[in-house]
């Protein structure tokens, strides 16, 4: 007889701490760990329901009061760029897009550092070393990429120079963004907005249906140019659907916008582990 369980992994829930988006507001996280011959399949099942990875930890907000962040991705066959994004592709036409296994080197760390230090210095990565930027990169149990972008030397520089860097993952259906950081000094060309164009056309070419962006969040700033992407789809209510009108969606509190822990991880399913014989 063949049988199939499930994995079941240990879920558990972050302290709360000061949330990046919204001011005044606390942060809580569920999260488990991602290891082990079943790390690819939990992640790409998670992830299908609004999980995002960090190293080896899979999480997605669980806030006690809050629902506000949702987790976002782009429906690659629907999308269409925009004439602002449109743009942006033709005044990055110069970059060399270069696809790497998931190695840390010094000219990645030196861009990483100019990033934060003139685009995120008061940020929780604000303090990384180059032995955690490492490990940010390197410790992935699961299929990852590291896709830099160089630029042609300018005068005075010897060789391409590095541009702009994104740590991807690649699920089964999709690629995940899971942090991508680039030149400081060359903003005006929206690099940021760059790479995701970029990333959709790499699904495209791959035959994956999607490009994970992380979470959207109303309301925040920080997190608004997400929702300038054509063919949105958000994880709301435990189902994926199109964004629609950015403003029909509040970041407001209320004591029942969040299903207790116990409840939410009984509903979270699982893949299945292999089956065996008796």
């Amino acid at each position: 007889m063949r049988h199939t369980l499930p994995i079941a992994p240990q879920f558990y829930v972050t302290a709360p701490q000061a949330c990046p988006y919204l001011d005044g507001r606390m942060e809580r996280k569920l999260f488990t760990a991602l290891q082990g011959d079943h790390a690819q399949r939990l992640n790409d099942t998670l992830s299908k329901q609004g999980f995002r990875r960090s190293q080896n930890v899979l999480y997605r907000p669980s806030c006690a009061e809050c629902s506000a962040c949702l987790s976002a991705r782009i429906r690659v066959a629907d999308f269409q760029p925009n004439r602002t994004q449109k743009k942006i592709l033709r005044k990055n036409m110069h970059l060399r897009r270069n696809a790497t296994s998931p190695w840390a080197t010094e000219d990645q760390y030196q861009l990483f550092r100019r990033y934060l230090d003139t685009r995120h210095a008061d940020g929780g990565m604000a303090d990384m070393d180059i032995f955690e930027f490492a490990a940010m990169i390197e410790e992935t149990p699961i299929r990852s990429r590291v896709i830099e972008y160089t630029r042609p030397a300018a005068e005075g520089e010897r060789g391409r120079q590095l541009s702009a860097v994104s740590l991807t993952d690649v699920f089964d259906d999709g690629l995940s963004m899971v942090y991508s950081f680039y030149d400081p000094d060359l903003a005006g060309d929206s690099l940021g907005t760059y790479l995701i164009l970029d990333h959709v056309d790499i699904a495209r070419e791959a035959g994956l249906p999607y490009v994970y962006l992380g979470y959207w969040v109303p309301g925040s700033r920080k997190m608004g140019y997400k929702a300038r992407f054509s063919a949105l789809e958000i994880y709301k209510g435990g189902v994926w659907q199109d964004l629609g009108d950015p403003e029909d969606h509040t970041a407001e509190l209320h004591p029942l916008s969040v299903d207790p822990i116990a409840e939410q991880v009984a509903r979270i399913a699982l893949p299945e582990a292999r089956g065996h014989q008796e």
